[in-house]
């Protein structure tokens, strides 16, 4: 139970460091807002509610579901970003237009974008067994996340680019992609960079702030400078919680993207430390549950997640402070933000539902007496690997997909095909299978010296 253990306890601790440091660094500008100081820590608060009954139905969920329904969910999720661009639906802010407004909060397709693409991705690959050549793992995987992008681009939100991203090469990662895919991979980004650089001058702006942010320390600079000073103010210990001076409207969307500033200030660097920490937990039980997964997709789903959200987490971490570009991607479970809390807390129960399908924890689980709370909180898995059936049985057939009659065989699910190596082809025995058209010794009768060849009577 080690794998589950793990990504309950690191993301726990990141939520709980999160909904602090929101209600934090939030609360001032709120009151300068003539808002109650406590208003959006307490939404954030109601959001990380919902998140949690999220996980609980995420850990909940069959694995041979979500592969069933994924293809699904990827055409819904390109109808989205689709109805985005339309005026009146999408909701514009900070000059990209990314979001839907449901009344209560606004949705952003692109967070759900990211979870599609690797579950739906995990699911293409598995369902073509380990045997993949270049082909079949680059078609159909890059052409639909290509055709995300372009969506994402449209919007504009270069941040969802990097992190979906993030999502292709995990996946490709696990799939097995030889070194000449990862250069000719490479050699497309730098030029889609150069080429999305130059076709917006905002975007070198960020370039040209990350390489020398005191050249225009009151525009293009004044968020990273100021993220800067948190970070030295704060020291090795910080000045306490609470007593943050850059969350006074000096720093920029200090509750979302630079929120690893204020921790910095307020926590020090040991707070950072910590979050560092359990962030590398988090990756390190992500990639245990895929090597100990018996199902081909848990393994490259598990991948594909954890490459995202340790990714993603790495890169706001390293703008903050200025190893990179700023991007405008959050923190993950940390960052103020509805939509992607409540799908991160998602992920995270989809990873303890992997966890818990390990072969080892499946036996120790059913060995080992539980209460009915833990039962119902973290049901056992039937099965390390689910069978994937259809989505709509036709009349006349079962479960297994060909029609039911006598003697007819189910349909084996997509992973548990025998992977064929080659094997030795062993040598025929003359002496117990002849050769066509030869009689075998016992048959013969021997010639008489009469009837050689060469002589006659």
């Amino acid at each position: 139970m080690t794998s589950c253990h793990l990504v309950i306890g690191a993301a726990g601790l990141l939520l709980a460091i999160g909904l602090v440091m929101v209600f934090s660094a939030s609360a001032i500008e709120a009151a300068l807002n003539d808002e109650p100081a406590w208003q959006p820590g307490l939404d954030q608060l109601v959001f990380a509610a919902l998140g949690l009954v999220a996980l609980g139905i995420a850990v909940r969920l069959p694995v041979g579901l979500v592969r069933r329904w994924s293809p699904v969910a990827l055409l819904g999720v390109a109808v989205l970003l689709l109805a985005v661009l339309v005026p009146g639906i999408g909701t514009e802010y900070n000059g990209s237009r990314a979001w839907i407004s449901l009344g209560f909060t606004d949705f952003q397709p692109s967070e759900l974008s990211k979870l599609v693409l690797a579950l739906w991705g995990a699911h293409v690959l598995a369902a073509r067994g380990r045997l993949l050549t270049v082909r079949t793992l680059l078609v159909p995987l890059v052409p639909a996340f290509l055709v995300l992008c372009v969506l994402l681009i449209l919007e504009p939100d270069f941040g969802a680019v990097v992190s979906l991203a993030l999502v292709l090469l995990g996946l490709l990662w696990a799939g097995g992609a030889p070194w000449r895919v990862w250069s000719v991979l490479g050699a497309s980004a730098v030029t889609g960079v150069v080429l999305l650089v130059w076709a917006a001058p905002y975007r070198l702006e960020r370039i040209t702030a990350f390489l020398d942010p005191f050249a225009d320390p009151t525009d293009t600079g004044f968020q990273a400078i100021r993220g800067f000073y948190a970070l030295a103010t704060g020291g090795l210990w910080g000045v306490g919680l609470g007593n943050s001076a850059m969350k006074w409207n000096l720093l920029p969307e200090a509750e979302s993207d630079y929120i690893f500033a204020i921790i910095g200030e307020e926590l020090g660097f040991l707070g950072c430390l910590v979050v560092v920490t359990l962030y590398a937990v988090l990756a390190y039980a992500g990639f245990r549950i895929a090597r100990r997964a018996a199902d081909r997709f848990v393994q490259l789903a598990s991948v594909a997640i954890t490459v995202w959200l340790v990714g993603q987490a790495a890169m706001n971490m390293g703008y903050v402070v200025g190893l990179l570009p700023v991007t405008g991607v959050t923190l993950p479970l940390v960052s103020a933000g509805g939509t992607s809390l409540v799908l991160t807390l998602f992920i995270v129960g989809i990873l303890i539902r992997f966890a818990r399908s390990e072969p080892e924890a499946i036996e120790h689980a059913r060995r080992t007496e539980r209460g009915r709370l833990a039962r119902w909180l973290l049901p056992v898995p039937e099965h390390a690997v689910d069978p994937v059936r259809p989505r709509r049985s036709r009349p006349g057939r079962g479960d297994g997909g060909p029609a039911a009659r006598p003697g007819a065989l189910p349909r084996r699910p997509v992973d548990a095909r025998p992977v064929r190596r080659p094997a030795e082809v062993p040598r025929p025995d003359r002496r117990a299978a002849p050769s066509p058209g030869r009689r075998p010794e016992r048959d013969r009768v021997p010639a008489r010296p009469a009837d050689r060849p060469g002589r006659s009577r």
